[in-house]
Parts: structure tokens; sequence; C-alpha cells
């Protein structure tokens, strides 16, 4: 079990904030962060890491206090067993996805088996002798989040891991994400602004605005994408097809249909934060 009630001064663009959360995370359960940008989300992570320090409260997992304001007691973020995934990726970037790992792993039992089955469970090990550099968005995500598991955390933190990539990477890392978190039976903190990705990952999420909880519950389910009709007016390489909507508007979207076939599309209203 992870409880905690952290505090730290945020600089807004509404003026000075407080930070204040008081929460308590079970083992195996991924908690999501959302609320717009300025909220607290990434400082709430980095406080929970130690690479920010609050200005009161206590932080205690499995009964180990990570941070005590009252006691004085504070436990450097190196001694901290978590993993952290960064927007960024902050891989190592003169090292290759094997030394990533290995890196990480360092000091751990049976280290070169822990990077060994990491490569095979993100499926990297043909990209084990690659630099970042040669790998793409989606592949340094992998290793990101494999770096962070070569450290067997207690716990995960990521930080809108998935927001850079396109949608059918962004899925499939997903479905990963969530095979890892059971399997590892990891205690996870995810920040996500994508209400579907919530959704799909959670099993609870906490709301932030100014510093402030908002609320805590079950994700909310998205609705069901509306559809809208269409003709194919042409097919593009690439298995593209530009589709005629209601209106005279045009689109390009993925599909097999010949010109002028009637389609049916799916239209998800995003909202942004």
């Amino acid at each position: 079990m992870i409880d905690f009630h952290l505090t730290k001064a945020l600089h807004t663009a509404a003026g000075p904030r407080t930070l204040d959360v008081r929460l308590t995370l079970a083992p195996g359960e991924l908690v999501a962060l959302s609320g717009p940008s300025g909220a607290g989300k990434t400082t709430l992570l980095r406080l929970l890491a130690g690479l920010d320090r609050p200005e009161s409260g206590f932080l205690r997992v499995a009964g180990q206090a990570w941070y005590d304001d009252a006691r004085r007691q504070w436990l450097p973020p190196q001694r901290r067993p978590l993993g952290f995934v960064f927007q960024d990726y902050a891989l190592f970037p003169n090292m290759t996805v094997r030394e990533n790992l290995a890196f990480a792993a360092s000091g751990q039992p049976a280290a070169p088996q822990i990077v060994a089955d990491l490569l095979e469970l993100l499926e990297l090990t043909e990209l084990a002798p690659r630099r970042p550099a040669a790998l793409s968005g989606g592949q340094q995500q992998r290793v990101a989040l494999a770096r962070a598991l070569a450290r067997r955390p207690r716990l995960l933190l990521l930080d809108e891991p998935l927001a850079a990539l396109d949608l059918p990477t962004r899925l499939r890392l997903q479905a990963a994400l969530a095979t890892i978190h059971q399997q590892f039976n990891l205690t996870t903190v995810l920040i996500s602004h994508d209400p579907a990705e919530i959704a799909r990952l959670a099993d609870r999420v906490v709301e932030l605005e100014l510093g402030q909880v908002r609320r805590v519950g079950p994700p909310l389910v998205p609705p069901a994408p509306a559809t809208v009709a269409g003709r194919v007016l042409a097919v593009l390489a690439g298995g593209q097809l530009r589709v005629q909507l209601p209106g005279g508007a045009a689109v390009t979207v993925s599909g097999v249909a010949a010109a002028g076939d009637e389609v049916a599309l799916a239209v998800e209203i995003a909202r942004t934060l």
C-alpha cells in the first residue's frame, strides 16, 4: 500500500497556488492523473519520485517512510525502488538499447537475465545494439518503459508516456502497458489527457485543478463515436481513401473500398483540456 499526503507551492497562470493531495493506492492499482496544464500532475510525480522535495506531509510505501516532514525523514530518490518514464524518454544517447537497460538493472540479482527478459517482452531484442537516435518514437518509448522496469520497481510513474505517438502505435503500447502492469503486479500512476486511454487502463482517476483534487473515482467511459455516411471520391496510394462528407467537405482516411462506394465513418469528438 502507498499512502501519502504531499504539499508543494505551484506557480500557475492563475497565480500562486498550493498542490495538496492526500491519496492511498492499493497494491497493483493503476491510478490516472488528469487535469489541465498547470494543475500539478507532473509536480506530484516528481514529489513521489523524490526529484522535488515536498513542503509538508508524508509518503509511506509498504510501511516504509520515504518522506515524513514531522519526523524529518527523507529517502533520497536513488534509494526509492521506483521506475519513472518521462515525456521525452530521457534515454542515454551514448548507450545502446541493451546498455540503457543494463545500467538500470545494475545491482539487481541476475541482471543479465532481467535485461534479456525485458528485451523479449517488449520486442526489443533485434534493436538491442542500436542507440536511441536510430529508433522511432514508439521504439524509444518501449526502451524507456523497459528501463524503468529493470529496477524491479514497487511504484511505476508515467508522465504522458504515449502522448507524442501516432494512434496505432499508442494503442499497441497501451495494450503492452496493461499487460506489463498485471504481469509485474505494479502499482502505477499515469498522467494522461486522453479519456479513452484512461478508461482503457486505469482503475481510478484523480482529477486535479490548480493543485487541488476535484474528483477521485472510476474513469468516465467516453461516449461511443458517432457515424457519418460518405462517398469515396478516389482510392489513393498507401491504403488511403478520399471521402466526401455530407455538405461537400472531403477527408482522407485509411480503409478499403472502391471509388463511388458509400462508406460509414466513425467520428470521435475530443475535448481539449
